[in-house]
Order: C-alpha cells, then sequence, then structure tokens
C-alpha cells in the first residue's frame, strides 16, 4: 500500500495535524511531531511493505483487555496491516509518540481524521500513551526500552520460519537509559538476527528536559556497534540520507539507523521553551494566541480557530 502524496507532504502533514491538535487541546507532544515527523512518514510512505489496513477506519472504543471472557480482543496493529509472512511489522516503541503516530496514520490514509478527534477521551481506543490496542501498536510500551527486544523476539522467529517480512522498531534515543535496550542489540547480534532494523529519533531531549541534563549517554553509535550493531548516522530530516542509511548492509546483524534531529524543526517558536519541551502547555490564553499565529505562520497554514473554545 502505498500514499499517492510525496513523503516529504506527508512529513508536514504530520506537524500540522499535531500542532492543530495541541492548540485545540491546550497542550501536547510538539517537539516530538517536530523531530519524527520524516522518520514516521518514510517508513509509512517509502521503508516499509505493509498490506492495507483492518481495523476500522474511525477506531472503535476501548474493548477491554485480553480474557477468557472478550474472545473478540485484537491490538491497533491492524492498522499497519496483515500480519502475514510477506508483511513487515512495525513496534511504535516510545508509547508517547502516540500522537504523532496517529497522525501519520491519518496522513497516508490508515486511520480517519476523525480518530484522531478521539484521542485520550474517556472510553477511546486514541490513548495518550499509545497501548496494545491503540491504533497503529501491537504491544504495550509505556515502559521504554522493551520494543526493541519484543521486535528482536519476533523476528528471530519469523527467520526461523522462512518468513520474508521484516521487522522494525521506531524508537528514542532516552531508550539507551534502559539495560533491557543493549541486552536487545547484544542478542540479536549473537543470533544473527538481521531481518530486524529500528530508527532511533535522537532528539537529545526526555521528560526531565536535555537529556545530557539527566543522564549523559556518551556516544551511543560507538557503543551500539560495540554490542554488534550496523550503525548508520544521518539527519533525520534528510530524506535522501533516510533512503540511503537503510540500504546499509547488515547481513548477519541488526541495523539500527541513529536519526539525529531537532525538537523544534518546523516550529522555531518553541526554542523559548528550551529544554522543556517534552510535552507542550499553555501558561496563559495569551501565550497560546501567540504560538498559534507564530507556528500557523511556520507552518504556511492559518491560525488555528479557536471560537468560543
Amino acid at each position: 500500500m502505498r500514499n499517492a502524496r510525496t513523503t516529504e507532504a506527508i512529513a508536514q502533514g504530520i506537524r500540522r495535524r499535531v500542532f492543530e491538535h495541541t492548540i485545540r487541546a491546550n497542550g501536547g507532544y510538539l517537539s516530538q511531531a517536530c523531530s519524527a515527523a520524516e522518520q514516521l512518514a518514510f517508513l509509512y510512505n517509502e521503508a516499509l511493505t505493509l498490506g492495507a489496513p483492518t481495523r476500522p477506519m474511525i477506531p472503535p472504543p476501548f474493548g477491554g483487555v485480553p480474557a477468557a471472557c472478550n474472545p473478540g480482543y485484537v491490538t491497533g496493529a491492524g492498522y499497519n496491516g496483515p500480519a502475514a509472512p510477506d508483511y513487515d511489522r512495525l513496534f511504535i516503541a516510545p508509547a508517547h509518540y502516540a500522537l504523532v503516530a496517529y497522525a501519520a496514520l491519518v496522513e497516508v490514509g490508515r486511520m480517519a481524521p476523525e480518530g484522531l478527534e478521539m484521542f485520550n477521551r474517556d472510553g477511546s481506543s486514541v490513548e495518550m500513551i499509545g497501548a496494545e490496542h491503540s491504533p497503529g501498536m501491537e504491544v504495550h510500551n509505556g515502559t521504554l526500552g522493551i520494543g526493541l527486544s519484543t521486535a528482536a523476539g519476533l523476528a528471530w522467529g519469523r527467520k526461523r520460519r522462512g518468513e520474508a517480512g521484516q521487522v522494525c522498531v521506531f524508537m528514542s534515543d532516552g531508550e539507551v537509559q534502559e539495560g533491557q535496550t543493549w541486552e536487545a542489540v547484544q542478542a540479536a547480534a549473537h543470533h544473527r538476527i538481521d531481518n530486524l532494523w529500528a530508527i532511533m529519533d535522537v532528539n537529545r531531549q526526555q521528560c526531565d528536559g536535555a537529556m545530557d541534563a539527566v543522564m549523559t549517554v556518551g556516544d551511543i553509535a560507538a557503543k551500539l556497534r560495540a554490542f554488534g550493531a550496523v550503525v548508520a548516522e544521518v539527519d533525520a530530516h534528510d530524506l535522501a540520507a533516510l533512503r540511503q542509511a537503510r540500504a546499509t548492509p547488515h547481513e548477519g546483524r541488526p541495523l539500527i539507523i541513529l536519526a539525529h534531529s531537532s525538537p523544534t524543526q518546523g516550529m522555531a517558536f518553541l526554542r523559548r521553551r528550551f529544554p522543556r519541551l517534552h510535552y507542550v502547555r499553555f501558561k496563559s490564553e495569551a501565550e497560546r494566541a501567540e504560538m498559534n499565529a507564530a507556528i500557523a505562520a511556520e507552518l504556511g497554514i492559518a491560525p488555528v480557530d479557536l471560537g468560543d473554545m
């Protein structure tokens, strides 16, 4: 399934949708849209072989957890298409990127725009912190660091069965502060799981501020190589570079693309808040109005009409 629009246009659409949602909701994950828009647009529109979505375009309400009394339970992975042997699988590891991931689904025609309006509402499956039943999600990654190891296990099984489909992880650099991430890289290299690859959004930010102020992680690329991965480093906002990085040979080893990004890309107004960018909430209506006008101009759209809100 391929979209007729360019990946560049889809990335811009992701930023615009997340911005509009944030202004209307008086808060949102704006910096994640700034840093990751090209990465998610690239994955959904070019890099992954995905079938047509198998879930409703408008996500149904939360249907309960897996249980013997809930035989109809399904995950949100169907928005990425069927889990057939020849199709790729995608894991969104940082669950707080959910709003950006939902916007990507809308932009590539895998979820209706109305689905985004259900974001964070009581009873909705369109969770603020994506869960396994949320659109595009397959496992619960609210605990950062488990996405890569989950994907490595699936990729190992697919390799043993001779399935052609690859397994991809979208992850964040904050996850290198978790020991499980390194165990996953080491295990994937040891077991020669080369049908596994990942894009890591290296924006050097996390919940409590700049990463280096919370816990310095040093040279991520050197560490990943020492643990056995093949590493490519690129400008996250350069789609040509992302394409070239994806083509990096990695026989017998997992590939990890370090996508160095800016948490204010396309929304330079956010630099005023640096380094507190994890979740943007407005302190006053005046600040909201100022940001609405300034960022809309940067994105080339009209300010969001708040009406009587």
